[in-house]
């Protein structure tokens, strides 16, 4: 289990995860719809999140959205590395009604983000913006290569939620246990 908090002058966050976990969350964030997402990436990936963040979202959401994704991935990275018999890789296609995501990652620590969803405005009072700065924050934090990549769809909540899903069934199978693979690189080093 990592805990970690991180404070600034925008966002005061305190987070413990355990990859290790049940899919149990505890999040508040004070962005409805983000913590739906956190609490889909919880319940899927089947990593333990209790998060909770105060930010300035008198301004907007911008701030709270990346800097939680900054110790989620921080967090990540602290509890997959050093990486020893596991997959390391893992995809996933999930589906949500018209829509479908694919999400392929590799635990390289070698961050990288591909993000391809075609939607922009708002779901409810959350900018679809913010997702890919979630994304690029816990990637390039957590030393993640990750593409996301919309197959199809029309409504913003269900490509969204798509996303958030793809990459934790995705994350969930890279860290499937694989005692033959011992260090799974033929550098010997991740």
């Amino acid at each position: 289990m990592t805990e970690l908090n991180r404070e600034t002058k925008e966002t005061n966050i305190k987070c413990k995860i355990d990859i290790h976990g049940t899919g149990k969350s505890n999040i508040n964030t004070g962005v409805g719809f983000f913590d739906h997402m956190l609490e889909a990436l919880s319940k899927h990936s089947g990593i333990d999140i209790d998060l909770s963040c105060r930010g300035d979202l008198h301004i907007d959401a911008h701030h709270t959205v990346e800097d939680c994704g900054i110790v989620l991935g921080k967090a990540l990275k602290n509890e997959i590395f050093p990486i020893e018999a596991v997959e390391r890789y893992g995809n996933a296609t999930v589906v949500m009604d018209e829509a479908a995501v694919t999400c392929a990652l590799d635990l390289s620590n070698r961050p990288f983000l591909v993000y391809e969803l075609n939607i922009s405005e708002k779901v409810g009072n959350f900018d679809v913006e913010l997702a890919e700065e979630f994304f690029h924050a816990v990637s390039g934090n957590a030393g993640i290569t990750l593409h996301i990549i919309q197959d199809r769809g029309r409504n913003k909540h269900h490509i969204l939620e798509a996303a958030f899903k793809a990459f934790a069934v995705a994350l969930r199978r890279a860290l499937v246990k694989n005692e033959r693979l011992g260090i799974p690189s033929t550098k010997g080093v991740l």
